[in-house]
């Protein structure tokens, strides 16, 4: 097990007009799980696969442990990856799939035995080591993939979207299983999906990119109650918090029909930009109802999803009859108004988040 450091690291594939990683700044602690998520494009498989040595650093260095690998073969890297793809031989069984790394390193067959036997008493695979891969399931071909990175005992743990073939109620309990295991095996696992709530779930930290920069690292919570700007404001949350660009007005901003205070650092933080509006955010579950005199603003219900547990209301914001945008918002799911309604709503004050218009960094 090893710490791992991205110092400064950038890769510029040639021809292309910007850095597909840049300036990357990271430090992954012994034992823990990273996540590295974001959009299509955003440069986590090329993260990852830097320190996997499948691609080249341009600038920069990357270490595992107090060891320069920057330059270093991939094979002598010492650690493991789990591919989207599992790449599995499909001529071979189980139990040989698992141990065929050990059997190139010319590891004696009895080691190779007790390394595989282990890994599949861990992954509950004991009863298909003998099975060919296309006689399982694409969850059993999965735990294989994992199997065949355990037994190595590597530093480190490398996951490339290895849930995104499987199904979405598998995907959720294989993601429980993946991250109960890594707490056992406590081996320093960089883990990338382009799932946000994959992320959050599974994470002791999330790193999200955005064009190849680094936005934010921290844990779940912190990235979900104090996002560093308006783009991790509106990528972290399911739905996505409301974002919306609004002009001052006094002491605050208006939504709809109701003036929202600013504090008195964010309006000195918007003066200090010269600016004269800024970009506020809510998420759904910051809404509640409100009576005819407790203020707040009308809106339009356009759709309602009903999940059972939970249900989330589509709907325009109303300002003198028109409509002034759209939001969505968490409803009582017992009682859920219905497509067409109008209703009151308001804000909690100290739920509302204040973003630069010009830079989307967080003000106050």
């Amino acid at each position: 097990m090893a710490t791992v450091t991205y110092n400064q690291t950038t890769l510029f594939y040639p021809g292309a007009e910007r850095p597909s990683v840049n300036d990357l700044d990271l430090e992954i602690n012994d034992g823990e799980f990273l996540v590295l998520v974001g959009p299509s494009g955003c440069g986590k498989s090329t993260t990852l696969r830097m320190l996997a040595g499948l691609e080249e650093a341009t600038s920069g260095s990357i270490h595992i442990g107090d060891r320069d690998v920057t330059h270093i073969a991939p094979k002598e890297r010492d650690i493991a990856m789990v591919f989207q793809n599992y790449a599995l031989y499909p001529h071979m069984t189980v139990a040989d799939n698992m141990g065929f790394a050990l059997k190139i390193a010319k590891k004696p067959k009895d080691e190779i035995r007790r390394r595989v036997a282990e890994a599949a008493k861990l992954l509950d695979l004991e009863q298909f080591l003998e099975r060919k891969p296309k006689a399982l399931s694409g969850g059993q071909r999965q735990r294989v993939a994992m199997g065949r990175a355990i037994v190595r005992e590597p530093k480190v743990f490398l996951m490339d979207e290895p849930l995104s073939n499987l199904d979405a109620k598998l995907r959720v309990s294989t993601r429980t299983q993946i991250a109960a295991l890594q707490r056992r095996l406590g081996v320093t696992t960089v883990y990338v999906t382009h799932d946000q709530v994959e992320a959050m779930t599974m994470g002791d930290r999330v790193a999200v990119l955005k064009d190849g920069v680094l936005q934010q690292c921290d844990t779940p919570r912190a990235l979900y109650d104090r996002p560093k700007n308006a783009f991790v404001a509106g990528f972290i949350g399911s739905p996505a918090m409301n974002l919306k660009t609004l002009p001052i007005e006094g002491d605050g901003v208006r939504l709809g029909s109701e003036l929202l205070p600013l504090t008195p650092a964010v309006r000195a933080a918007a003066v200090a930009e010269g600016a004269d509006s800024v970009t506020v955010g809510f998420r759904p579950e910051s809404f509640e109802r409100a009576g005819a005199s407790d203020g707040g603003f009308d809106v339009q219900v356009n759709v309602v999803e009903e999940l059972g547990s939970e249900a989330f209301c589509y709907a325009s914001l109303l300002s003198h009859g028109d409509a002034d945008g759209d939001i969505i918002a968490r409803v009582d799911a017992r009682t859920p108004p219905a497509k067409g309604d109008r209703l009151r709503m308001r804000i909690r004050p100290d739920e509302i988040h204040t973003f630069s218009a010009e830079t989307g960094r967080r003000l106050g």
